[in-house]
This record gives structure tokens, C-alpha cells and sequence, in this order.
């Protein structure tokens, strides 16, 4: 076996401090390259703004009440469709060879991919911050106190990480940053539209009804709904914890797989 084949050891504090470095890394570019933010910055406003001025009054009779049921949802449904930024970051820099520079250095095999995932993490915080500051302008007030915010917050950062694991795999097995977009559109539209997040179960069919009770968005919006605004919390916090280890146990291992497989 060469010198050049063969992989750097390094000490798991080391490795932590490498991911560390490379999500700044990730951060950072923000700054050159401003527009990267507008997906978690623009993008949601222009949905909570949209849907609670032309839907608010029609779903709920008011945009103040709409505000207390669809701000969760939207923030849900912003969540999720951020993660795709993850596998379109990371497939953008295995297309332009920046894994293939980063292998030459004496730093975790896995770094890279972490760095991208944790920093997108911190992007998710952002913008369900912002979120929070631009509904309680709008006129959301919420009901709950401190602990739970704080609960809701780490409940939705862990969902992110664990749902971006599927935008991963993805990113590692196609060829273009614009198919991993693509499976955004085939997958997490109808996931995240045919639930609760925008419109009350009741309203809908029959039929459909019984995926919207237990279809994860549902779950979780409901989730983050009792969090910010009062109620029984335990059976969709658990749920939803249920199901962001669901996504983690099946997807991130298969990422790895495909990751190493690719790099």
C-alpha cells in the first residue's frame, strides 16, 4: 500500500475540531456570497406573509388566528425544505473537486460532510428565529414560557439534523446540485402539503385525513404548535422525536455508505 492511499489517523477530538473549522468555513462564505442566505432569510417570510394574509382570514376567520395555528407550520415547513441546501451544498463541492483538495489534508474523512450539515444547522436557527421575530410583528403572541421555547427550538434543530440526512443520500448519489432540488419537489411538497401544517385535519376529506394524522409534518407542527402556544405536548414531542430517529438510524448510515463510495 502507497503513502498516498493511505488514511490519516485522527484523534476524535481532532476530527470535532476539523468539523468544527469547516462548518465556520461554510459560515463564512455566507459573507461573500450573500444570496446563499436568501432561502433562509427571504424565502420563509414571503410564505408566512402569503399565507396569512391571503389564507389567514379565509382558514381561520382572522390573521391573528391564523397566525397562533399556521406560524408552526410554516416554520416546520421551512425546516424541512432548508435541508435540501445541505445536499445541494455538498453535491455543488464534490462537482467542483473541494472534497477532492480536502482528502489531501491531515484532517477526519468525515469532517467535510459534518462541517456542511452542522453549519446548515446553525442557518436552520437563524431562520426560525427569524421567523419568530417577523410573526410576533405580524401579531403572533407566544403563550408558553422560556424552557418551552428553548424546547422547541432543539426539538426542530434536531428534526433538521436528522431529516438532512435523506438530502444527503441524495446528494451523493446524483450527478447535478439541480436533482437534488428535484427530489425536494417529488418528495416534500406532498409531504409537507398534504398535512397540518397549513390547514386544520378537520377541513379536509376523509380520505385524507387518515395520512394527514399520521404524516410526520403533521406530527411535528402539532408539536410545535403546543411548544409556542400551550396544550398537550408529550404525544407529538415524543412522536416527533420517534421520527427524527427513524430518519437518522436509516439515512445517515446510508449516506456514510454512499459518501465514502463517492470520495
Amino acid at each position: 500500500m502507497t503513502a498516498t492511499t493511505i488514511e490519516p489517523r485522527v484523534r476524535p477530538v481532532v476530527a470535532v475540531r476539523n468539523t468544527a473549522t469547516l462548518a465556520w468555513r461554510t459560515l463564512v462564505q455566507i459573507k461573500h456570497n450573500p444570496f446563499e442566505l436568501l432561502d433562509f432569510s427571504v424565502q420563509p417570510i414571503m410564505f408566512l406573509v402569503l399565507f396569512t394574509y391571503v389564507f389567514g382570514g379565509a382558514i381561520a376567520g382572522s390573521t391573528s388566528e391564523y397566525l397562533a395555528f399556521g406560524l408552526p407550520g410554516i416554520i416546520v415547513q421551512n425546516m424541512l425544505f432548508a435541508t435540501l441546501n445541505t445536499g445541494v451544498g455538498l453535491n455543488t463541492d464534490i462537482s467542483k473537486g473541494v472534497f477532492d483538495r480536502l482528502r489531501s489534508l491531515p484532517i477526519s474523512r468525515w469532517s467535510p460532510l459534518a462541517g456542511r450539515i452542522v453549519a446548515d444547522v446553525v442557518k436552520q436557527a437563524w431562520a426560525i428565529a427569524l421567523l419568530l421575530v417577523v410573526g410576533t410583528i405580524l401579531g403572533f403572541r407566544i403563550g408558553t414560557g422560556p424552557a418551552e421555547v428553548i424546547g422547541m427550538f432543539g426539538l426542530l434543530l434536531l428534526f433538521a439534523f436528522a431529516a438532512s440526512w435523506m438530502s444527503v443520500l441524495v446528494a451523493m448519489l446524483v450527478s447535478e446540485p439541480e436533482k437534488v432540488q428535484i427530489f425536494g419537489f417529488v418528495l416534500l411538497f406532498p409531504l409537507t402539503f398534504a398535512s397540518n401544517a397549513f390547514a386544520p385535519t378537520a377541513t379536509m376529506p376523509g380520505w385524507l385525513q387518515a395520512w394527514v394524522k399520521v404524516n410526520p409534518v403533521s406530527i411535528l407542527a402539532d408539536a410545535v404548535r403546543a411548544l409556542l402556544n400551550g396544550g398537550p405536548l408529550a404525544t407529538p414531542v415524543t412522536q416527533s422525536l420517534i421520527w427524527a430517529a427513524i430518519l437518522l438510524a436509516v439515512f445517515a448510515p446510508l449516506s456514510v455508505w454512499a459518501f465514502r463510495r463517492r470520495v
